[in-house]
């Protein structure tokens, strides 16, 4: 029997995604990959994955699969409910599927992005290295379907439950480290704009998360730099750009590699994976670090 298993239905959106493929900037392909990659490692290490194998992003849960061959899966991510058959099944733990069993996700509460491994991982044509989906460039898988099927790999290792634990229930509000620079210096006091509240909007995605204030206020540049931009500079994904308007843009892993307005910080990378789960509406501060 060939190892595979068939998207019943992919929900909002469901995306193949490893650990993406950095090392290509030069050819203006961002890094892609799992925007929360401690989710994705983790499901991988429950069902005897290699941590880099490939797995779904699923926004919003809502994703069905059916096995149609033995196989272990797991999910990780945001607290959601997870059934087999109709019957519950938790998440953060390895799940055994039998051959014609359905694995269904609902809606999480709190948080946008699931992560579903499946021993031996998704076994789908690698670009560049990677079997990531990019939405920027739209290299790597499409977005999965109905009806489809995907071709699993040998199993790797033994499943074990020794990570087993707890879903993380993202906050209302996130405290986030960065790094000043590289062009804090077009701004009046950058530090404490960037400390006040700001709220994700509904316009944010893989690219990038769009930030706004409720109070209509943002970022302020020195009076010499409001009718200056820059010509193009290198982009690092948690790069927090400034267009004209003064409200940023923090850079997510399908970042574009280039642009032209100026970076005022970037976010720590071991950050990223909570900007990854802030739904519109997640509240933000950013806290400079030296």
């Amino acid at each position: 029997m060939e190892r595979r298993i068939e998207i019943v239905e992919p929900g909002p959106a469901a995306l193949v995604q490893d650990l993406g493929r950095p090392g290509h900037a030069h050819l203006g392909v961002p890094p892609s990959g799992a925007l929360d990659q401690p989710a994705l490692r983790l499901a991988n290490r429950l069902v005897g994955n290699p941590e880099p194998a490939a797995g779904v992003e699923a926004l919003l849960g809502g994703l069905r699969v059916r096995a149609h061959t033995s196989c272990t899966v797991a999910v990780t991510g945001p607290p959601v409910a997870v059934t087999v058959d109709g019957r519950p099944a938790g998440t953060h733990l390895p799940v055994h599927l039998r051959p014609g069993q359905t694995l269904a996700l609902g809606t999480p509460e709190v948080g946008l992005r699931c992560y579903l491994a499946v021993s031996g991982g998704l076994a789908v044509e690698p670009e560049l290295g990677s079997r990531s989906r990019d939405v920027l460039s739209e290299i790597g898988p499409p977005p999965l379907r109905p009806g489809q099927l995907v071709d699993l790999g040998p199993p790797a290792g033994i499943p074990a439950g020794a990570d087993a634990l707890a879903p993380a229930r993202p906050p209302a509000e996130l405290t986030v480290p960065v790094l000043l620079g590289p062009r804090d210096d077009w701004f009046v006091d950058p530090a404490a704009d960037l400390a006040g509240y700001w709220e994700v909007t509904a316009e944010s995605n893989r690219v990038g998360l769009r930030l706004t204030r409720p109070d209509g206020s943002a970022l302020r540049r020195r009076p010499e730099r409001v009718d200056t931009e820059l010509p193009s500079e290198g982009l690092l994904t948690g790069a927090i750009q400034v267009p004209p308007s003064g409200l940023p843009v923090v850079f997510l892993a399908d970042h574009p590699t280039t642009g032209g307005y100026p970076v005022v910080a970037v976010v720590r990378p071991d950050a990223l994976a909570a900007l990854a789960q802030a739904r519109p509406g997640t509240g933000v501060r950013f806290r400079a670090v030296g």
